[in-house]
């Protein structure tokens, strides 16, 4: 076999590889981001139940996150009163629930991106028709804008009735969620970097949360090293990351 063409198509397979656990990094991300704010919501929620506290507490605690965490922009007074709508919307409101559905609804919510989970709020009022249209934005990887045109055209009415399987498999690393996912300002502020960014930067505060993915995925993954430096007839090569 040509020793280049032989080269070629081991380095198409490392890059896409690459491209497929950075895709899985972001996503991961995103599902702790997610987690965190469904978790910020209950202990809001909570305390003005139990404890009496107004609406007054929102607007309070924004300013002293600012103050106390000025690296952190995604708390912000309208941010934090979504955080309490998602709490009260998918599990607060709904009372006791079987601990299975609540960790789909939350498995759901986890995996698109906070201004996904944002527009379905305020777009659509019934939770299970969200939960559609979340099935289908996992499945298809839809932007933002592409979900807006879909809630707008009636996707739902039209093709909810119709039957299919739930696609598990992740996004690939070109589609339009992990696109927009990537680029999620409110992932950059959770990880606490700021706009521009150097890309060795954003490398290095996804590879922090690498460890939990990969025991996530069991035995048979290992994580090598960043940087990672290849000699191939005599010509060194470097990876971004290397699994």
């Amino acid at each position: 076999m040509n020793s280049i063409g032989f080269y070629g198509n081991f380095l198409t397979e490392i890059k896409q590889r690459i491209q497929q656990a950075q895709a899985k990094a972001v996503l991961s991300v995103n599902a702790e981001l997610i987690l965190l704010y469904w978790d910020i919501g209950r202990i809001i929620a909570k305390r003005q139940q139990d404890e009496g506290w107004g609406a007054g507490v929102i607007p309070q605690l924004s300013r002293d996150i600012r103050n106390e965490l000025p690296e952190q922009k995604g708390f912000s007074e309208r941010n934090i009163k979504f955080m309490v709508q998602l709490y009260n919307e998918y599990e607060g409101s709904i009372g006791k629930q079987p601990v299975s559905q609540l960790e789909e609804r939350k498995q759901l919510v986890s995996q698109i991106p906070w201004g996904h989970n944002i527009l379905l709020m305020q777009r659509l009022e019934a939770p299970e028709i969200r939960f559609w249209y979340m099935r289908e934005i996992i499945k298809t990887g839809w932007s933002r804008d592409i979900l807006s045109s879909m809630i707008k055209s009636d996707l739902y009415n039209r093709q909810g009735q119709i039957a299919h399987n739930f696609n598990t498999t992740l996004p690939q690393p070109q589609s339009e969620l992990v696109r927009q996912a990537f680029k999620d300002p409110y992932i950059f502020d959770f990880l606490t970097l700021t706009q521009p960014f150097q890309e060795r930067e954003l490398e290095t505060e996804l590879v922090k949360h690498l460890e939990k993915f990969l025991l996530e995925l069991g035995a048979g993954f290992a994580f090598l090293g960043r940087q990672y430096k290849l000699t191939v007839t005599n010509q060194d090569f470097y990876l971004d990351l290397l699994f």
